[in-house]
């Protein structure tokens, strides 16, 4: 990853003038709250020091060119357009839906045109919201360079928007939310109905502990089709319960009896205990008590593998490995079906776990997973 001040200098390499500005969007890890937020739940999401800068420059052509450090093909496209995911780019082109998608949203919010350079730390396909972090970064500059105001809660939606129907990946509104809101050392409490938020003391580091990211080293792609599968059968669910989502369900126990599928029925019950989780953890939180939250992190890992199905391999051997080596606990974190996994641990003991994880993926012949020790972080902002 480079520095602002030197992708400023690689920008005016590239368009041949130098940009207006970098901004930067941080990814995320979700502390709790899997599977909750287009189901209108709780989330409790932190932003991670890794993330996405964009050195751009405004247009007033209606153009938009973009560029990444990490991909070699550029891309230029109009922003007055029909939905990116339609044009049928190619797969080496397919990174570029993303900024596109969010130029063509805000357009209609008085944006234009922009030359974009595009720079990230971030891991893609770890489940750390690398998309979301790209769409953030672009609204921030787009705004900023045709003098848009719009808060950020509103930008976060926008930048959803762009995602659902753009690109054509139904996500919730976490990832948008948080690349956008989150501050340092805080994670943030968010209500996907309504879009209020609080931000709730979160300081791992003060209390002796390590929240280690587990990227697994097995790849997701939301786009595909277990994602809008796993969203479809809820809102089947919420319709036969005669809910608006399934945050509406308070009876539980009753709610169960009413679904004769036995697949809708662990749907539910893991989207209904997420959200108390997510409510129990902030209480925790609240209180001072980050040593407690282990239990809460095995419980959503054990629902979102048995009831929601969604886990894989890799992460539940790592979950298992670090509780064997004396975590306090650990969960897939992201859509599922690969991407990174938290763990939760004494600092003296980090070491010992990684240790165990790396110990139990050798076992299995499997590449080696890396690790990040994840501070919250501040959210989007412009560098310069």
């Amino acid at each position: 990853m480079t520095g602002p001040h030197v992708l400023a200098e690689e920008f005016t390499a590239v368009f041949g003038r130098a940009p207006d500005g970098v901004w930067r969007a941080p990814g995320r890890v979700n502390l709790i709250g899997e599977h909750t937020d287009y189901n209108d739940g709780l989330v409790l999401p932190f932003a991670l020091p890794l993330g996405v800068s964009v050195a751009a420059a405004r247009r007033d052509d209606g153009v938009i060119e973009v560029r990444s450090r990490q991909a070699a093909t550029p891309v230029t496209a109009p922003v007055d357009g029909g939905p990116v995911v339609v044009e049928g780019w190619p797969a080496d082109r397919a990174w570029a839906a993303y900024p596109v998608g969010v130029a063509r949203v805000l357009r209609e919010h008085g944006t234009g045109g922009a030359s974009l350079l595009i720079d990230s730390d971030l891991p893609q396909g770890a489940g750390l919201s690398s998309s979301a972090a790209l769409e953030c970064a672009t609204a921030l500059a787009l705004c900023d360079l045709h003098g848009v105001e719009i808060d950020r809660p509103a930008l976060a939606r926008l930048a959803q928007r762009a995602e659902n129907e753009q690109v054509g990946v139904p996500c919730g509104l976490m990832d948008q939310a948080a690349s956008l809101l989150c501050t340092e050392g805080r994670a943030l409490m968010l209500d996907c109905r309504t879009g209020l938020s609080s931000q709730v003391p979160f300081a791992p580091a003060e209390s002796g502990l390590t929240l280690l990211v587990v990227d697994t080293r097995a790849a997701h792609a939301l786009a595909g089709g277990e994602y809008a599968r796993r969203r479809a059968e809820c809102e089947r669910a919420a319709s036969l319960l005669g809910v608006d989502a399934l945050r509406d369900v308070t009876d539980l126990a009753g709610a169960l009896q009413k679904l004769p599928d036995p697949v809708l029925r662990r749907r539910v019950q893991h989207v209904v205990t997420e959200n108390h989780r997510v409510e129990a953890t902030v209480g925790l939180l609240r209180a001072g008590a980050v040593a407690e939250l282990g239990a809460m992190l095995n419980a959503s890992h054990l629902s979102l593998r048995d009831q929601y199905e969604v886990s894989w391999p890799e992460a539940d051997r790592a979950v298992n490995a670090a509780l064997r080596a004396g975590a306090r606990g650990g969960r897939m974190i992201g859509g599922g079906f690969g991407g990174s996994v938290i763990v939760l641990t004494a600092a003296d003991r980090a070491d010992r776990v990684r240790d165990a994880i790396t110990t139990a993926y050798e076992d299995q012949g499997w590449p080696h997973p890396s690790f990040l020790e994840a501070t919250p972080s501040q959210g989007a902002h412009r560098l310069t």
